[in-house]
């Protein structure tokens, strides 16, 4: 039996537009842009589909049910308290869901105002169960998780110190950093 193309579903108006998007909501929060991107499936190319889009969002903003600074706001408190992520990954993650990069800034700098990234990271590490790492091998696997989470090198080199791995590892961790070619 052949597979049968998918019909692509007849475009919403504007009020099932509406519950389409206020079910996708009540699914997990969204940003503007990414509620936008899933609403296009739904109505018909062109102008007449971003008005019903623009005005399905100006509602939702109206009502409070999409807000990019609390998204923002409740995405960064949950990655730093649950995940223990750095700011870095935490602005990457944003601005891939489409937040706003002044709005980023802003929630940013007021969560991580009074943090120690220092222990955030430590917090990581433990949550990962990771040791101390007792070669160059380990200790550059260290290094890459704290990166990928988001730390500065500036926090990762003391973590790293304080473990007493030797200096001429961290050394080659620096010189491998500064030329990825390797």
């Amino acid at each position: 039996m052949p597979f049968r193309a998918k019909k692509k579903p007849e475009p919403l108006v504007e009020a099932a537009l509406y519950d389409y998007a206020v079910n996708a909501l009540g699914r997990r929060m969204r940003t503007v842009s990414e509620l936008t991107r899933l609403m296009r499936q739904r109505v018909e190319p062109g102008e007449i589909g971003q008005a019903k889009i623009n005005a399905v969002i100006a509602r939702l903003k109206e009502y409070s049910y999409l807000n990019d600074s609390d998204y923002a706001a409740n995405y960064t408190r949950l990655r730093q308290e649950n995940a223990s992520f750095g700011k870095r990954r935490v602005r990457q993650d944003l601005a891939v869901k489409g937040v706003k990069a002044e709005v980023i800034a802003s929630t940013l700098d007021a969560a991580y105002e009074n943090v120690n990234e220092e222990a955030l990271a430590r917090r990581h590490l433990e949550r990962k169960g990771v040791k101390q790492p007792t070669n160059d091998k380990e200790a550059a696997r260290v290094m890459r998780m704290l990166i990928r989470a988001g730390f500065s090198t500036g926090v990762i080199y003391a973590i790293l110190k304080r473990w007493n791995v030797p200096e001429d590892a961290l050394e080659g961790l620096e010189a491998a950093e500064a030329d990825p070619a390797d």
